[in-house]
Order: C-alpha cells, then sequence, then structure tokens
C-alpha cells in the first residue's frame, strides 16, 4: 500500500470544519481507495479499501 499512502490527490470534504478532525481520501489509484487522518497527514495510516468496499461503505450510509 506504499504506493496509495504516496500518491497525489488526497482530499477531504469542503464541508469539513477547521479543526483538523476530518478523515482525508484518495481515489487516486484505480483499485483502491485509501481512507487517512487528516490531522496526521502524509504520516497518518492508510485503511485501504477496494473499490467495491468503498462503493458498499457509502451506499450503507
Amino acid at each position: 500500500m506504499t504506493a496509495l499512502r504516496d500518491a497525489d490527490g488526497w482530499f477531504k470534504s469542503s464541508a469539513s470544519g477547521g479543526q483538523g478532525e476530518c478523515v482525508e481520501v484518495n481515489t487516486a489509484t484505480t483499485e483502491w481507495v485509501g481512507v487517512r487522518d487528516s490531522k496526521l497527514g502524509a504520516g497518518s495510516p492508510v485503511l485501504a479499501f477496494s473499490r467495491d468496499q468503498w462503493r458498499a461503505a457509502l451506499t450503507a450510509l
């Protein structure tokens, strides 16, 4: 998952507050979606989800 962790393209919701209590998402790779803690930025561990897992999680919300 190093490629995902180091990939450009991390973003967070434009609706997030300025307190740094957000997650960042990266959809830059074709196979995986990464989620990390915005407070830690590049030093954060990355949770990796397949595209199907990510789609299912968003659908469940």
